[in-house]
This record gives C-alpha cells, structure tokens and sequence, in this order.
C-alpha cells in the first residue's frame, strides 16, 4: 500500500511537470474527471491504471518503479549532528541551502564570494554529511528527498526562530514578489484541521514547482521563502481585557500567513 501511494504521488509529480491534467487523463481513459480525482486522492490505484496513465506520458511503468526507489534512498530528515553541522558554520549553510535549491557551481561562484577550491572543499563537507553526491566535474545531486522537512524543534529550526524569523518580517510585504495575508475567525477544530491539510498542499506544489524551475537558468528564478502559520492565537491586548483567561485550544483562529522573495 505504501509502494502504491508512493507511485502515485510520483505520477502526480510526472503529470504536473509535463502540465498534464486531469480532465486531459479523464479524456484519454474514457473517465469522467472527478473519477479521475477520486482514483488518486485515494492513493490506491490497479497496477493497470497506473500504467495507462504512464502512458497518457509517454513513461513506462519500469521507469516509474525506478523513481521509485530513487526516492525511497532519499533522506526525509537530518540527524540532531547533520543540522547543527550547518548552524554551527553560516558559509557551510549558505552553500546548503543554496545547492538544495538546485544552484550550480558555476552559479554560486559568480553571486558569492568563494573561490572554487572553498567551494569545492565546502561540498564535500555536504558530501561528507551525506545531504548531496558531489560528482565528477562538481556536479551536485540532492540526496534529499521531496517531502523532507528540517526536524521539529531541532538547530535548523532554532536557528530560524533566534537569527532569521525577525529579518523575514522585517518588511512591508509590498514590493514585486511579495504578499502579506493577515486573516482572523473563530472556527472549529474540525475547519483548522482542514486548512492545515491545505496548507501542506501548498507547501507540496511550491517544491514541485521548484522543482520544475530547476531547469531554467540561475538569473530566472529567485530564491522565495514560503511561510504559512495557523494556531490558536489571540492579541495579549485582548486576554488582558477579557474577564476570564480564555481556553484557546477550543477557539481556533488562524494567524498571519505570509509570503516573501529573496
């Protein structure tokens, strides 16, 4: 059943980046679409249909289990050591960030002070650590999985909150590239539940995005940071003025969402 999600998550990933939808594979299977929708937000589909949607793509159905296990190698997660290797050296984490966000050597030599041989020395550090395969002419391959995400509570994150939380804010979310949301209701845990589900969602189509992108050239995309948070949460102004302390774990509301480019 896992093995079964996973091919359909890839052939969801397949379909996007080939700007495939699910009207065209409805068309092409004699379904209608929301049959269509209904076999992949299941996540359990007949071997049969799978590949009659690889074929719609012209992708055979050995090359989607190869994937498959391409994937599977993939890390989801570092290690508490891994991220405090980074945290604890600023250029080290820099070129990982930026390598994980498919830069190539060439790029990162012509927009940042490095020479090649500290560059090179600082991949194969990466290597070391296991987050790339630094391969022969210095080219990079990401060993991360799509779905990885930096530890709860771990340095990464720590970092983010001590040193980079109050730089990203620092703004008016008014230049080109830029939106800032700031949305307030009462709603159940039921409806919080639900848009953290689409949160997720969003944050899966900006990496398969990026991930598309990762063909163009350097001076076509920027680096963009994706920051949605959702809690119960109210102003202190309005604790302090109420006549009982409030129990906000029943009284959802969501808090801002933003979004910024580099």
């Amino acid at each position: 059943m896992a093995q079964t999600a996973l091919l359909i998550d890839l052939v969801k990933a397949a379909l996007r980046q080939r700007g495939i939808t699910y009207a065209q594979i409805a068309t092409a299977l004699d379904l209608s679409e929301s049959s269509v929708k209904r076999l992949f937000a299941h996540k359990d589909m007949p071997i049969t249909r799978l590949e009659s949607i690889c074929g719609v793509m012209n992708l055979e159905l050995a090359d989607l289990f190869e994937l498959t296990q391409s994937s599977q190698r993939r890390l989801t997660e570092l290690t508490e050591d891994q991220e405090r290797a980074l945290v604890d050296e600023p250029k080290l984490l820099m070129v990982g960030v930026l390598v994980l966000s498919h830069w190539t050597v060439e790029e990162i030599l012509q927009e940042y002070q490095l020479t090649q041989p500290q560059l090179v020395g600082l991949l194969t550090r990466l290597d070391r650590l296991r987050l790339i395969d630094l391969l022969p002419g210095n080219r990079i391959k990401v060993r991360l999985a799509r779905n990885f995400s930096w530890r709860k509570g771990g340095p990464i994150q720590r970092f983010f909150e001590e040193r980079v939380q109050r730089q990203f804010f620092d703004s008016s979310f008014l230049g080109p590239g830029e939106l800032r949301l700031t949305v307030h209701g009462s709603i159940s845990p039921r409806a919080n539940a639900l848009l953290q589900q689409r949160m997720r969602k969003l944050a899966e189509e900006l990496d398969a995005l990026a991930e598309e992108d990762k063909r163009l050239d350097q001076r076509s995309r920027a680096g963009t940071t994706l920051v949605i948070a959702i809690r119960p949460w109210e102003l202190s102004l309005f604790t302090e003025f109420r006549q009982r302390k409030p129990d906000l774990r029943s009284v959802p509301t969501a808090a801002p969402a933003s979004r910024s480019a580099r």
